[in-house]
């Protein structure tokens, strides 16, 4: 997981505007990893994951500004586009991972499922990101039901939105208009 939030935060560097915002998030994660590991409560380890969440979407933000201000798309921007999509996914894993830690029991495995919790929560956000709902893993709590409705819709809006962009910006290699 940290091979992601490495990889966002070296591109974001990048950006001149998310420098200090990036650094100052990654410092909070890194600090509530350390005090989690030290010190695991329900309390500490929430607080981790809802940090996550917020630098793995302060991460598609600022990803996606880069993408969105692009007058011509090569290679990079595709990949940043691909890059976005699966931090999106981090970020709603980061969500659901301190529910699962501050609510217990609000989302329910299949009884089959031998994966551990992480690894099923990633599952299901990625499931829910790009809207194929298997049903296998399942919330039970009205809040955690709308959060998987948003992150439903947000795959589909980042699709929609962001092939728009990229067929908006396309030019073929060799057109200098």
């Amino acid at each position: 997981m940290f091979a992601p939030l490495l990889l966002a935060t070296v591109r974001m560097a990048q950006i001149k505007v998310w420098v200090w915002p990036t650094i100052l998030l990654m410092g909070a994660v890194v600090i509530s990893t350390v005090v989690s590991t030290l010190f695991p409560s329900r309390m500490s380890l929430g607080l981790k994951w809802g940090i996550l969440a917020a630098f793995f979407g302060l991460s598609a933000i600022a990803l996606f500004s880069y993408i969105k201000n692009a007058r011509t798309i090569d290679d990079g921007h595709l990949y940043t586009a691909v890059s976005i999509y699966l931090l999106l996914g981090m970020q709603w894993f980061a969500i659901y991972s301190a529910i699962d830690f501050l609510s217990p029991g609000s989302i329910q495995r299949s009884a089959s499922a031998a994966a551990d919790r992480h690894a099923e929560l990633l599952y299901f956000s990625l499931v829910t990101l790009s809207t194929i709902g298997y049903g296998d893993v399942v919330p039970l709590h009205g809040e955690v039901r709308m959060l998987a409705a948003l992150e439903g819709i947000t795959g589909v809006l980042y699709i929609a939105i962001t092939v728009a962009l990229l067929v908006g910006a396309y030019r073929p290699r060799g057109d200098s208009a």
